[in-house]
């Protein structure tokens, strides 16, 4: 018997996960009630999921080409990790800090040596048995939730994560110490149960006859991990929620759950919610890098801000969700804590009135943020990819439903997003958009395709010019190696720049600039018209002097631009047109 959740089990879980959300996204979006009712729980809590899988596919592609298969606690930390980064949502956050809190557990050394993980060798027996990792896992994940939101609500997410690992619990002391299957089937039901419960306790859920939408989210969550230990996929749950005049017989409030009447007589404002009419008007959810005086200070400032808020994560980096009136100072507060990004931010009332179609609109991944600044500017909808972050397909799709066209020209800007951005492509089109897609490979070749752009012309027509200009432009970064390793221009050592050109390793050097200038001059030796610089966040304007003048001394004819990309994965990007 496996101490706990195995690698090729933790994958499975996700898969599953993913697959249950994306058939349930429309119902949970439909009963959408609280915090507020804007109907996206749903489509957010898939959205979070998907990065999580996203995240445990990249350990499995690193080991790839090795001979050992990664260990269940990369598994389940990239899991966690994942869902970190790509939390959407009040339910969305609340769901990073449950897989967080089960991560800590479950891959944490176990007491008198080695890990937790199971793994090949196994681990210790008896004692604490495999079930019972379940059991303090899903209490350490229902607990570090709790913690992570400002003021907890019963009948929510919250109250749900609680009952399943009190079920957890019991079934281990019961005798299920040893047997995960019956552990997880205990936490499913315990979930089901105090899901049925939620109108009891929440009266915003009682007067719309609904049940939490985040309850019912991580309903699904663990249902797939209960498919994927025991093999058999959970009884569906009713597509027409149970009103809780009605509840089911098993059904029982959960431990920490307040009367009905106790709910219903709480003031709205109490609870942390927005479903009132004159709740704050917008969202807004950030990733930051901060430590943790910082952001014990930016919780109370938020708090004072706002509502719903949940601050999730740890060891320097946090996943910030809060509702307010005043953005920018939620925001703010961010900067004035750390380090901000992945800023969004939603006003409650644009879903209300969703703004006419435009006839078309172009839809492109850019690396850093000066990029997104320049292409928004040409009238794209831009999503950001930052190092070691690819953008999932939920989120392309979600960038092609806010541009708000019936005709999308999607630009990956990355050979790695060839099969995300068709996925996207593909479930847009469900949606009755119609979308082409250009496989640029770089920056700087979406750079040339939107150049040409012209959205008044046929469709067809703007496709081709856009694509063979994207064609037309042979692109190359420079980065610094971070080891010894063997490329196609010889050995490269920890600390040298190198010179990819069309994604090939073609000069290795000591010194940027000098390494830019060989760069351009293999490039340029087969022609062109227009070079395009664009800087990392760091890398001084001399640089863009120096490279001006060599290509203006070498190549009379050919003209240069120079772009701040901010901060992104390259220190400098280049294209020849």
């Amino acid at each position: 018997m496996p101490q706990t959740l195995d690698a090729a089990e933790v994958r499975n879980w996700c898969s599953l996960a993913l697959e249950a959300l994306g058939r349930e996204r429309e119902e949970i979006d439909a009963i959408n009630v609280y915090p507020v009712a804007d109907g996206d729980t749903g489509t957010n809590l898939y959205l979070t999921v998907e990065s999580a899988a996203q995240a445990v596919e990249a350990v499995f592609a690193a080991h790839e080409t090795g001979t050992s298969e990664p260990g269940p606690a990369d598994a389940v930390r990239a899991m966690a990790h994942g869902a970190l980064l790509g939390a959407r949502g009040n339910s969305g956050t609340i769901l990073a800090q449950l897989l967080r809190g089960m991560a800590e557990v479950l891959a944490a050394p176990a007491p008198g040596g080695g890990t937790r993980d199971g793994g090949k060798g196994g681990g210790e027996k008896g004692g604490e048995g495999g079930g019972n990792r379940l059991a303090p896992a899903l209490r350490r994940a229902a607990a570090l939730a709790r913690e992570a939101v400002a003021h907890p609500v019963e009948g929510t997410i919250l109250s749900v994560a609680s009952a399943a690992a009190d079920s957890a619990e019991r079934a281990a002391a019961d005798g299920a110490a040893d047997d995960r299957t019956a552990t997880v089937r205990a936490a499913y039901a315990g979930a089901r149960a105090a899901l049925d419960a939620t109108p009891g306790q929440l009266a915003v859920l009682g007067r719309a006859g609904v049940v939490d939408a985040g309850g019912r989210g991580l309903l699904a969550v663990l249902g797939a991990l209960a498919q994927s230990l025991t093999g058999e996929a959970p009884a569906a749950y009713p597509v027409r929620p149970r009103r809780y005049e009605e509840p089911a017989a098993h059904a029982a409030p959960a431990a920490h759950a307040p009367s009905a009447s106790a709910a219903a007589e709480a003031p709205a404002a109490s609870a942390g919610s927005c479903a009132v009419e004159d709740g704050p008007a917008f969202e807004v959810i950030y990733l930051l890098e901060a430590d943790d005086t910082a952001v014990a200070r930016l919780r109370k400032r938020l708090d004072r801000l706002g509502d719903s808020l949940v601050v999730v994560g740890g060891d320097g980096l946090w996943n910030v969700h809060v509702h307010v009136d005043d953005a920018g100072a939620a925001v703010e507060a961010g900067v004035e804590a750390g380090r901000p990004y992945r800023i969004r931010i939603s006003h409650f009332g644009a879903a209300e009135e969703p703004p006419e179609r435009i006839q078309r609109a172009v839809v492109a991944v850019v690396p850093g943020e000066g990029l997104a600044g320049l292409c928004a500017e040409a009238g794209a909808t831009t999503v950001l990819a930052r190092p070691g972050e690819p953008p999932a397909s939920g989120e392309l799709v979600e960038a092609i439903r806010r541009a708000h066209a019936r005709e999308v020209v999607l630009l990956p800007n990355d050979s790695e997003l060839r099969h995300t951005a068709a996925a996207a492509a593909e479930q847009a089109r469900t949606e009755g958009v119609r979308v082409a897609l250009i496989p640029t490979r770089a920056a700087v070749q979406g750079l040339a395709a939107l150049a040409v752009h012209q959205p008044d012309r046929r469709f067809d027509e703007d496709v081709v010019a856009m694509t063979t200009a994207a064609g037309a432009t042979r692109y190359a970064e420079l980065a610094v190696a971070e080891r010894q390793s063997w490329t196609m221009a010889g050995i490269c050592q920890a600390g040298d720049v190198l010179g990819l050109i069309d994604g090939d390793v073609a000069v290795i050097g000591a010194d940027l600039a000098a390494t830019a200038e060989a760069v351009l001059s293999r490039m340029l030796a087969a022609g062109g018209e227009l070079v395009t610089l664009v800087l990392g966040e760091d890398v001084p304007g001399t640089l863009a002097d120096r490279l001006e003048r060599y290509v203006r001394d070498g190549h009379l004819a050919v003209d240069t631009v120079v772009y701040r990309g901010g901060r992104q994965s390259a220190p400098l990007l280049v294209g020849v047109e």
